[in-house]
């Protein structure tokens, strides 16, 4: 979920001049045309290097969370995202690209309790409720 989104990408210093070098070269051989060439500008170097020099390397952003597991009704936020450095105005937009990685994991984990309540109804009905803790599994994606 998030919280480990958040711990493993986004904690600390995660910019630091060797992952601003890869990523530039990353950008090179992706975004490089064998007739013009590659485009300086795609890759904002000096952003980074901003990021690197003013923040320590440390994303000026902060997040806020319900807590993970917290059922909400629909049309609830989540999370925001929110940048604390004008200079970085482009970095929410770049993180919330990332981020909508956790949409999947939260979306499997909200069909699943749907589920279950719908064969928990079922079950009781039937006489068996105890079968849901033995036989209801979620494979779901782990730290």
């Amino acid at each position: 979920g998030l919280q480990y989104f958040i711990k493993r990408y986004l904690t600390g210093q995660v910019v630091t001049r060797q992952k601003i070098d890869q990523a530039e070269a990353h950008f090179r051989s992706h975004f490089s045309n064998p007739v013009w060439g590659y485009d300086e500008r795609l890759f904002n170097r000096a952003a980074w290097e901003y990021i690197l020099e003013h923040h320590d390397g440390r994303l000026p952003v902060e997040i806020r969370a319900v807590p993970e597991g917290t059922v909400l009704p629909y049309k609830n936020v989540l999370f925001t995202l929110e940048n604390t450095d004008d200079k970085c105005f482009w970095l929410t937009n770049y993180l919330e690209t990332l981020l909508v990685q956790v949409w999947y994991p939260t979306t499997v984990c909200t069909q699943s309790r749907e589920q279950k309540k719908v064969i928990e109804k079922y079950l009781k009905a039937t006489g068996t409720p105890d079968v849901i803790e033995k036989g209801l599994h979620l494979f779901k994606l782990h730290d």
